[in-house]
């Protein structure tokens, strides 16, 4: 199906549109990067159990599965995406504030789950807008997402120092801030006009596509990109917790989640260099085993005494557990999928590691407070499972493009 011709308006770059673009993408990682880490150890000041904050962390994961890819649709027949975002943008504001509502868990539930409706399309949002200036004017992607991860960091490492200053109770205000910044950047929107292709994660193509992308290739790669992040999911959740239960302070958690995406965001920039020549099936087995390898070490860190040191080793490994695992898939789609169902790929890429992670950190509540830090054994188990879809996948990679 042919696209409609660029209008005259649609051919005349914005003025710094680049520059715009790298702004929202800092703003829109600003709170990603303080929610992370940070929320969890919030959820535990405020007097919840385990199991309470795997639900509140859980929740709203199965949610966007759900309520994403739809507002995504809903935003490729909107007039301008700018609009959409400005909304979401006030949205995730003003829900923030239910915060500060008194912390009964029916009330932070509530929160997060209508928070997260409003602020999981942020980055596939701004993506498509940055994608469509890589099509029609030739911008530079990387140039523009990197002040994301830029942003990231510092909300990691700088929101640690804030925490050892001020408490966990200070949590809710820093989130807030950072939305109000998202707001702020919302309006520098370049107004590009409709889109010519549908946004990441978006529903539109994906009934066409299903049949496409039924390749057993196709499947094995994306079940195993789902087991190996839900196994991350005891680390997301109650790392944070588990650190400060040693007397590790707030900044230093702080350096600990900085640390792990640095090795993420160094995996990125050197990636074609070290793992170009690997395929996409053979970078997504390493990524599995340095999986394993960093859960089965995790719990072992302080019984040997090797302190915030070991800690540091094992958070390096995201930059294979997880870095490598996402440019792994990024190749896979890049050298198999037509560029017609890459929407669409995406689609089902997103679904997968999402409904697996929210499920892992549904059940990772439980079981940290029967087991405390030897539950991330279970999930090296999980990280195994995707290990071995992964070999399959290895195994019956096509030798050309999968049909469609």
């Amino acid at each position: 199906m042919s696209l409609p011709p660029l209008t005259p308006q649609q051919l005349v770059k914005p003025p710094r549109f680049e520059l715009r673009l790298g702004l929202i993408f800092a703003a829109i990682f600003l709170p990603m990067g303080l929610h992370l880490p940070y929320f969890p150890l919030w959820l535990e000041y405020c007097g919840f159990s385990a199991p309470e904050i795997a639900v509140i962390l859980a929740g709203p994961m199965f949610l966007r599965v759900v309520t994403t890819p739809a507002i995504l649709t809903l935003a490729d027949r909107a007039g301008d995406r700018a609009d959409v975002l400005v909304a979401l943008g006030a949205t995730s504001l003003a829900l923030s504030a239910g915060y500060f509502l008194a912390p009964t868990y029916g009330i932070v539930l509530g929160v997060s789950l209508l928070l997260s409706v409003v602020w999981s399309p942020h980055v596939a949002l701004t993506d498509s807008v940055a994608l469509s200036g890589v099509r029609r004017f030739g911008s530079d992607y990387s140039m523009m997402r990197i002040w994301g991860s830029v942003a990231y960091l510092s909300a990691n490492f700088f929101g640690g120092l804030i925490l050892a200053a001020a408490g966990e109770a200070i949590i809710p205000v820093l989130l807030s801030l950072s939305f109000a910044a998202v707001l702020a950047a919302a309006f520098l929107m370049p107004r590009l006009g409709p889109p010519r292709h549908a946004s990441p994660l978006s529903t539109a193509d994906l009934p066409d596509a299903v049949p496409s992308l039924m390749h057993p290739y196709f499947l094995a790669f994306v079940g195993s990109v789902g087991l190996t992040t839900a196994s991350h999911a005891y680390l997301y959740a109650f790392s944070s917790i588990y650190w400060k239960s040693l007397g590790i302070s707030d900044a230093t958690v702080g350096l600990l989640w900085t640390v792990a995406v640095v090795g993420e965001v160094g995996v990125f920039m050197s990636f074609t260099r070290l793992f170009g020549r690997q395929s996409a099936a053979t970078t997504l087995v390493i990524a599995a085993v340095s999986s394993i390898v960093r859960w089965l070490a995790f719990p072992l860190v302080e019984p040997a005494g090797l302190g915030t040191a070991g800690f540091v080793a094992v958070q390096l490994l995201h930059a294979l557990s997880t870095g490598l695992m996402l440019i792994g898939l990024q190749k896979m789609i890049g050298e198999t999928v037509g560029e017609a169902r890459t929407g669409a790929a995406q689609g089902v890429a997103y679904f997968a590691t999402n409904f697996g992670l929210a499920l892992a950190t549904l059940l990772s509540g439980p079981l940290y407070e029967a087991t405390g830090v030897d539950g991330f054994f279970a999930m090296a188990v999980l990280a195994a499972g995707g290990l071995a879809l992964a070999l399959y996948a290895r195994r019956s990679a096509p030798e050309s493009r999968l049909r469609g």
